[in-house]
Formats: C-alpha cells, sequence, structure tokens
C-alpha cells in the first residue's frame, strides 16, 4: 500500500506545481505596441493588496504615465481590466488590456482602443510601481471663476475655456473646453492647487495645464503638455 501513497503524493505535488506556475504574479510588464506607422512602448504594472489587485499603465509617446486601471481582474493566469480615464472613445468606450500567461512566464496581450486591437507580449522586468494618483483639491478664492486663452497648433487657432468652482466638501470642479476646427469638452481627470500654482490633468486626451497665478496681471500663465509639446498658454478672466 506504500506505493499507491507515494504515488498520489507525487501527482498532488505535481498539480500543485502545475497550479503555482499558471498563477499571474505581481510585476511590472514591459512590451512592444506595433501599430501601423509607428511603435509605443507599454509598461504595465500590476500590484496586489491581499485578494485585492490593482495596477496602472504608461504608453511612452503618448503622454500617458502611470494611468489607473479599473476592473482589474486576474485568475488562473488570465488578466483584464480596462483604462479608469484615459483613451476613452465615445463609440466604443474606454480602452482595455487583456492577458494571458504562457508556458515561458510571459504574456501573450492585447490592447484593444477606438475598435482597432493591437497584440504584443509582455516580459516581466521587475516589481510593481503601481502609481496611486494624488487627490483632487479644492482651490484658492483667487482661482474661482472663469478663464479664456488661445493657442495655435499645427497651424490651427485653439480657444480655451475653464472654469473652476469649489463644492461643499470635495474638490473644485472644473469645465475645460478647447474649441479649434470642433468643440471638445475635455474631462479633467485631476485638479490640484499648491500655493500660486495650479496643475491639470486630462488623461482621456493627454492633457496636461500646468499654471502659476499671477493676481496683479489677472493672469493664470502656464503651459499645456501633450505628449513631447509644451505649447505656452495664458488664461485671462474675460471682460
Amino acid at each position: 500500500m506504500a506505493f499507491p501513497s507515494r504515488c498520489f503524493l507525487a501527482w498532488a505535488l505535481l498539480g500543485l506545481c502545475s497550479a503555482a506556475a499558471s498563477e499571474l504574479p505581481p510585476a511590472r510588464w514591459e512590451g512592444v505596441l506595433r501599430l501601423p506607422r509607428r511603435e509605443i512602448s507599454l509598461v504595465l504594472d500590476l500590484a496586489r493588496d491581499g485578494d485585492q489587485w490593482r495596477g496602472s499603465i504608461t504608453l511612452v509617446g503618448l503622454g500617458l504615465k502611470g494611468a489607473p486601471l479599473a476592473e482589474v481582474r486576474v485568475r488562473e493566469g488570465e488578466f483584464s481590466a480596462v483604462l479608469a480615464d484615459a483613451l476613452v472613445d465615445a463609440q466604443h468606450g474606454p480602452a482595455r488590456l487583456q492577458a494571458k500567461l504562457q508556458p515561458d512566464g510571459q504574456l501573450s496581450a492585447e490592447f484593444q482602443q477606438g475598435g482597432n486591437t493591437a497584440a504584443l507580449t509582455l516580459r516581466r522586468t521587475g516589481e510593481p510601481l503601481v502609481e496611486r494618483a494624488p487627490a483632487s483639491t479644492s482651490v484658492a478664492r483667487g482661482f474661482e471663476g472663469d478663464w479664456q486663452g488661445d493657442y495655435e497648433l499645427l497651424g490651427y487657432p485653439r480657444k480655451v475655456t475653464l472654469k473652476l468652482q469649489n463644492q461643499p466638501g470635495a474638490p473644485a470642479r472644473a469645465e475645460f473646453v478647447i474649441v479649434g476646427r470642433r468643440r471638445n469638452e475635455v474631462p479633467v481627470s485631476r485638479l490640484v492647487q499648491q500655493s500660486e500654482f495650479l496643475t491639470l490633468e486630462a488623461r482621456s486626451f493627454g492633457l496636461t495645464f500646468e499654471g502659476r497665478l499671477e493676481p496683479s496681471r489677472g493672469e493664470l500663465r502656464g503651459v499645456l503638455l501633450q505628449g513631447p509639446l509644451e505649447i505656452p498658454l495664458t488664461l485671462r478672466r474675460p471682460h
């Protein structure tokens, strides 16, 4: 009777090893999206807090760094998530990443955005560095109200309007609109005021505005950042 017992134990241990090998480990994963006209480096940071998974994505070249993931699901070596508030397509919804762990320890993945799908392979490169998005804040009275400005990009003028309004017991509300060849109501992901400085992030557009309040001039003077672009932008009170 000893031989069957040893046999059973061996098979049990083999099963445990196979199960462990199929589990997706928390890690930093990196790969390259090969699109028709360009290549974009993708970094996936996937961490685990107890039974809860959280993650973020960086797309080098698109101005997207540490964008938080939502609907993170990890089960039996398979992973899926959506970008919480970045690269949202009006028709197809948020961008999505899904992946499956392969026997060689790499992830076979698909990135879906705007009705398009790109396959890529992700390899483990280190420990996860999931960025927690800093909380938005209220704003001082000097920042509240309406602001207007304009800039030019690729030969086309753009008009910008920004309205900041505090809310009781909540971060300030921002209405950010850019009008060029069409009107874009830009959803603000994060708004932070520190001293005379204001930072406004719109991850779905890959935009960041960094400005400094100059009360004597009635201006919010700064720059609009989008990917490699850095565009001077001064906002003023409307007349």
